[in-house]
Parts: C-alpha cells; sequence; structure tokens
C-alpha cells in the first residue's frame, strides 16, 4: 500500500481554534485554499473563502459563501480590510466589519483550512474551460467556471487523479443548492462508483436520484456536469471544491449503523484530524468533528455544516484512533441501525510515524 507523500499533514489540511479580535488575525498556512470558519458559541452562518473567488468583495456575487444556505454574503463593505487576505506565507482574517460573524471581538471561532495553490490558473481539460488552483500532493483543487446549459459536460480539475469527492455551488443565484458527489454514494468503491446520485450540503436530506450531472465517470483530468442550474447553467459562475483520496492522509468512505453506543469502526490508515459525517441512506444533519474540539477522546463538539446552531457537546459522538475511528453512540444521528451513512476524513499523521498526538481521556 503505497501512502502519500504528505508528511506534515498540517501543512494541507488544519484546524484552528481563535478568539476573534475584530481587528485582524494572520492564519500560519501559505498558499491558503478553503478557508470555513463558524463561531462556536453562538447561533451563526458558516463562512467559507477562498482563494480563487478571493478574499474581500471585486464584483457580484459576494466572496463569503454558507455551507448551511444557498446565499453568498459580502457586497462593497467586504474590502482588504474586512475581508481575507489570502498571501504566500501566511494568510490575514479581517477586521470583519460587516458582522458576518468569523472575527468579532471576544467571541470564539473555529476555522477548518485546506491548501490549494494560490489563485488558480487556466485549465482547458474540458468542453468547458476553467480556472484551476489545484495541490495533487494533498489532492485538493479549487476549480472555477462558467457554465454553458449543455448536458454531458465535461471541467477539469488539475488533480491528475481520479476525484473521491466534490462539492459544486452556483455562485450568482440565492436559490440553488449545493451540489455533493461521494464515491460512498454508489453502489461500490470502485472504479465506477459513480452512479449520478447526490446530497445536499446545505440540507439534512437523504440522497437522492440524478441532478442531471452529465453520464461520465470523473477521470483523472475532468468530472462531468449536465444541464441543471445546480451545476451547469449557461453563462452563470460556479465554484467547486474537487477531492481525491490520498492514502495515510484523506479517507472518503462509508458505513454501516448499528444502533449500539459500541458502533462500527472506520480504518482510515491515519489518526482523523477532521470528520464530516452524513447520513445518505435517512435524512439527519452533517456533523462536524475534529481533534482540536474538545482535543481528547470522546470527541463529541458537534456542529452542523447544514445548520448555524453552537457547538454542542450533549452526546460522545467518536473516538479518534491511530488508524481510524469508532462511533461511541446509539444516537441516530451518526448510527441509527442498518442506516448507510458517508465520510470525510483528513489526518493527523500516516500510520507507524512518531507525531501522533495522544487523545486518549
Amino acid at each position: 500500500m503505497a501512502y502519500t507523500p504528505v508528511n506534515k499533514s498540517s501543512d494541507y489540511f488544519d484546524t484552528k481554534i481563535y478568539t476573534g479580535n475584530g481587528s485582524s488575525q494572520t492564519l500560519d498556512m501559505d498558499n491558503l485554499g478553503l478557508l470555513w470558519m463558524k463561531n462556536r458559541t453562538e447561533t451563526s452562518n458558516h463562512c467559507l473563502f477562498d482563494s480563487v473567488r478571493g478574499g474581500h468583495y471585486t464584483s457580484a456575487p459576494g466572496p463569503i459563501l454558507r455551507s448551511n444556505g444557498t446565499t453568498q454574503a459580502g457586497g462593497s463593505d467586504i474590502t482588504s480590510t474586512y475581508g481575507i487576505t489570502f498571501g504566500s506565507s501566511s494568510s490575514t482574517i479581517g477586521s470583519d466589519g460587516g458582522g458576518y460573524n468569523y472575527n468579532q471581538n471576544s467571541k470564539s471561532y473555529v476555522g477548518w483550512q485546506w491548501r490549494a495553490n494560490g489563485t488558480g490558473s487556466a485549465n482547458t481539460d474540458g468542453d468547458i474551460n476553467s480556472t484551476v488552483s489545484a495541490n495533487t500532493t494533498s489532492g485538493f483543487s479549487i476549480v472555477s467556471y462558467t457554465g454553458n446549459g449543455s448536458n454531458d459536460q465535461t471541467v477539469g480539475h488539475g488533480l491528475g487523479a481520479r476525484p473521491t469527492a466534490w462539492f459544486i455551488k452556483r455562485l450568482d443565484t440565492a436559490t440553488d443548492d449545493w451540489i455533493v458527489y461521494h464515491q460512498g454514494l454508489g453502489a461500490t468503491q470502485s472504479a465506477d462508483w459513480y452512479d449520478d446520485t447526490y446530497m445536499y450540503l446545505n440540507s439534512n436530506s437523504a440522497k437522492m436520484g440524478s441532478v442531471n450531472a452529465g453520464t461520465g465517470n470523473p477521470t483523472t483530468s475532468v468530472f462531468y456536469v449536465g444541464s441543471d442550474n445546480k451545476t451547469n447553467a449557461s453563462g452563470n459562475k460556479y465554484i467547486a471544491y474537487v477531492f481525491v483520496e490520498k492514502t495515510g492522509y484523506s479517507k472518503f468512505g462509508h458505513y454501516v449503523g448499528n444502533g449500539n453506543a459500541d458502533g462500527p469502526f472506520c480504518f482510515t490508515g491515519m489518526k482523523p484530524s477532521f470528520l464530516l459525517i452524513k447520513p445518505s441512506s435517512y435524512s439527519n444533519s452533517w456533523l462536524m468533528l475534529d481533534n482540536k474540539r474538545p482535543g481528547f477522546n470522546i470527541t463529541n463538539d458537534r456542529l452542523e455544516a447544514d445548520g448555524n446552531a453552537a457547538e454542542n457537546d450533549s452526546l460522545d459522538y467518536v473516538d479518534l484512533l491511530s488508524n481510524g475511528f469508532k462511533i461511541r453512540t446509539s444516537n441516530a444521528h451518526p448510527n441509527t441501525n442498518t442506516g448507510t451513512l458517508i465520510y470525510m476524513a483528513f489526518g493527523q499523521s500516516i500510520v507507524g510515524s512518531n507525531n501522533i498526538p495522544a487523545t486518549a481521556r
């Protein structure tokens, strides 16, 4: 089994706990790609910025996306002072002058960071030209494109390997949902896993059928879109976050719940530092857990990607282990009996590394 060349995973993904100061803060990651932030203690929207769209207002639509909604936020008040500045050696959270709740004074936040490769470059691999910021080492790219309204169209992703999950969001409308494709939604996780089922990131709905996404399997250079407005309306702008599974660093799988506090164990081949879990066969929210909240097992500080609720620690959820994670609750959210759930996991270290911190209580 060949491991990824990622030797220090925090260079490519990291979770940062910070307190807002109402001024500015520097993040210790260069060429930052995707920054996803959430107020931990208050009801508030998620805030997503990326380096391809830019971290402040230049033209409509605004730079802030909401995983828990269909609308964008940010207008003329999201200047470089208020927004996000993506730098070559570090990136700075602005003063949040618009009150969007990612750096308000004295408030507690979590930020999840995926490294891409700057502002992106032109990609002509697909039927639709795209701008791509790709990090082939960690298997993550940000793809910007303008739809043409035709079916069975390809879009270049720049990763040089077949994607295992990707999110697509139409940018210039307030009504279209986030579309999520994931290899765990298919009948199998073979080379032909793609079967045109999808989920909404901004909804707790179970997986659904065709969104007219195109009939082709993703390849090492492109993914397919159809003529649906959510993925390819003519003349409309889109952003896609594309992931390739990397052994020893990331894992995109599924498991079947047993309804028992002694829940399923999922092997990931590394110690997870972040988990996104979603029931696919029944309705329930996207569960977000990480190794910084609370920083030891049992990991139970829950946020929900499709909701605006504050952090909740009322249930024990998972143990983050050296080679995977184990469900520690009978709660239906992550563990209804015979229910199928998908997950995305990003790791701290590969198995056998001396750099795996202890999280046992």
